[in-house]
């Protein structure tokens, strides 16, 4: 198999000059998943050699360090970023020198666009829900989901409304688990959800590290398995820096989700675009270019039939 093993040996070759231009020139993440990429390791396996040198990393987070979505910090985390260097053979020091150069242009306002994505597989998600008994599914089928979500002066999350259109697929269903990500440096436990049709807010719980929110909202009556039921609520955010993005993940097929982005006119993009990815740890694809409407100086996106994984919207400012 000749061709085979030359075309092979292109890809490898390949793969080590873009390692060899993100080492350099970074970012991070890049670098990282460059690193990853040459040595052709799954994320499993890479969180497997972490274990040996006895550092413990979910795959979401380290999917998440090689998307830009987050940047380890702690220190269980900077220990993990000087094994992965063991681990890929990189030089000493390599990404870590990048980390800090990311840190560095993150203090001075100039980070890449911040990551959000699907989070239901994490360990922080799965203890907050445990809190709450609860399960994301939670019994019901979305059947439709428009979210909208505002865009501030400060060029911050200030908040964001969903309305759920949902059919019971078991009887006794009363609540749904709504789950908020708020962007890197948000502050949950200052966020407030208020429940705006057909619902009440519950117990909330949150997590400051990952940004992570979660509340009950419970409904008024028994659902019976077959049952639709329609609610809205809604999340004041307004906690972090500037947001460069808007991501919403799926772990099954659904109905119709619709994504509404609006900006406040005082701070306008100067472009927008929304993307598809088949997983979180899944390169971007579909990118298409959006153009703001005139008045009300929103973007959108409609999926008449959500696939498992994610899409979104994001934006360039100047």
């Amino acid at each position: 198999m000749p061709h085979a093993t030359q075309h092979a040996d292109a890809a490898a070759d390949v793969a080590a000059a873009d390692l060899d231009t993100a080492l350099r020139g970074g970012p991070f993440h890049v670098a990282l998943r460059a690193a990853i990429a040459a040595r052709g390791l799954p994320l499993q396996r890479v969180q497997h050699h972490l274990s040996r040198y006895g550092v413990r990393v979910g795959v979401t987070s380290l999917s998440y360090w090689q998307q830009g979505a987050r940047r380890p910090q702690r220190p269980e985390s900077l220990r993990a970023v000087r094994a992965l260097e063991e681990i890929l053979q990189l030089p000493d020091e390599s990404l870590i020198r990048l980390l800090a150069q990311s840190d560095e242009r993150s203090a001075r306002g100039t980070a890449g666009r911040s990551y959000r994505s699907l989070v239901e597989a994490t360990d922080v998600l799965d203890r907050l829900l445990a809190e709450l008994d609860a399960q994301l599914d939670g019994g019901l089928h979305m059947l439709g989901h428009h979210e909208r979500v505002r865009i501030g002066a400060r060029r911050e999350l200030a908040a964001r409304e969903s309305h759920h259109i949902v059919r019971a697929h078991q009887g006794g269903v009363d609540r749904f688990v709504a789950v908020h990500h708020g962007d890197p440096g948000c502050a949950p436990e200052r966020m407030t959800v208020h429940a705006l049709d057909n619902c009440r807010t519950g117990r909330v719980r949150w997590d400051r590290e990952t940004g992570v929110l979660v509340t009950e909202l419970l409904f008024d009556t028994r659902l019976r398995a077959g049952d639709t039921f329609l609610f809205r609520y809604g999340v004041e955010d307004g906690t972090a820096g500037v947001s460069r993005e808007y991501v919403r993940g799926f772990g099954s097929a659904g109905g119709q989700y619709v994504l509404q982005v609006r900006f406040d006119e005082r701070a306008l993009p100067v472009r927008c675009h929304r993307f598809t990815q088949h997983s979180a740890a899944a390169p971007r694809s579909g990118r298409q270019e959006l153009a703001l409407t005139g008045r009300h100086h929103s973007v959108h996106l409609v999926e008449p039939r959500v696939r498992s994984g994610v899409v979104g919207i994001g934006w360039d400012w100047e």
